[in-house]
């Protein structure tokens, strides 16, 4: 009897423990204890390659910022350095004004390095913050105007005859006040003579050749319903005051400046496009930097199609880059939101693109 005891205990804990019980060491067993087992490693090796795709990322953009911060610097070493030069020849360094009986060849080695400044900035564009862009836009638009001041001055002065005439009326001209010097334009806005251009004209056809154009400073101000056309490579183009007006120009070798236009159409090529103030306003445009816009709203971009007879070696002596054009590259200085689109200027749809100039 005892013997039989004995041997029924012995038994128990074998019977007792069920066959697919896991080991107390965690081995799950069987078939389901090996899927877990494959599936934690390939988690976690695809986390881990997330990770490191993460880190390379971020080594990335730091190497790109780092890359951005040195071409930066780069730039404002060199214009610096340029545009104090450039300070110099026009007799300007280190006053207000320019000083007077700058020599042509002087003007023209600044001319020269006006536009080598110009191109500087022009491929800056891509990195540059557009503060930056709009700090070295108005340097360069103070040194066209001191350029454009020493140019005027070379001109050859009119003799007058003057005819005899009563001593009162000699002395009443002595007494009479002699008008106030010119004001210097604010910064950021180009100073240009007014003595080529037109002004005041409405509903007219007005037009000038490359023989009058040819690296002159043009003013056009105070049109209305006029069309020009401006065969020929001038050195910059103002346009202000303008109303229903259509502008046709040549290559310009720096810079076109549009104030207070309304309802125009302009084609034009150039270094730099600034335009203020204006709207409903179609722009055919080839631009080697990129377009300003500042207080406008409803201007419109398309590329430039112009063409006349000759414009082929006008564009060779403007020393544009024909082949860049960055004219759907526009920056609103009064939209600052980079991820949303400026309401103030768009695209010209292709189907409103088809002009017939002339």
């Amino acid at each position: 009897m005892e013997a039989s005891d004995t041997a029924a205990t012995t038994a128990c804990p074998t019977s007792a423990v069920p066959a697919e019980m896991p080991a107390a060491n965690g081995d799950m067993g069987g078939p389901r204890g090996s899927l877990g087992l494959g599936l934690v490693p390939e988690r976690l090796q695809k986390r881990e390659q997330e990770r490191l795709l993460e880190v390379e990322r971020r080594k990335q953009k730091r190497q790109n910022q780092t890359v951005e911060e040195e071409k930066s610097d780069f730039f404002a070493a060199a214009f610096a350095r340029e545009r104090e030069a450039v300070e110099q020849l026009l007799g300007c360094a280190g006053q207000e004004a320019p000083g007077p009986g700058v020599a042509p060849a002087r003007l023209d080695e600044a001319a020269s390095r006006l536009q080598a400044l110009q191109k500087l900035l022009n491929d800056a564009v891509l990195y540059l913050a557009p503060y930056d862009v709009r700090l070295g836009q108005e340097a360069l638009a103070r040194l066209q105007g001191a350029l454009a001041e020493r140019r005027q001055e070379l001109q050859p002065k009119k003799r007058f005859a003057f005819k005899s005439r009563r001593k009162d009326a000699a002395g009443a001209a002595a007494e009479a006040p002699q008008p106030p010097p010119p004001v210097a334009p604010p910064p950021g806005q180009l100073h240009v003579p007014s003595g080529f251009g037109f002004s005041n004209r409405e509903s007219q056809t007005l037009q000038m050749r490359a023989e009058e154009l040819h690296q002159r400073d043009i003013l056009l101000t105070g049109l209305t319903d006029c069309t020009v056309r401006l065969y020929g490579n001038p050195n910059t183009l103002r346009l202000t005051k303008a109303r229903g007006c259509t502008v046709l120009c040549g290559p310009v070798s720096t810079s076109v400046f549009l104030d207070d236009c309304v309802g125009c159409v302009l084609a034009v090529a150039c270094q730099q496009l600034r335009t203020h103030s204006t709207r409903d306003t179609r722009i055919f445009l080839q631009v080697t930097s990129r377009a300003i816009v500042e207080d406008c709203s409803g201007v419109q971009f398309a590329p430039y199609s112009w063409s006349y007879a000759g414009i082929d070696q006008d564009f060779e002596g403007s020393g544009l880059d024909r082949s860049k054009n960055n004219w759907r590259d526009v920056d609103d200085f009064n939209w600052l939101a980079r991820d949303v689109a400026s309401p103030n200027w768009s695209i010209l749809p292709e189907e409103e693109r088809m002009i017939q100039w002339d």
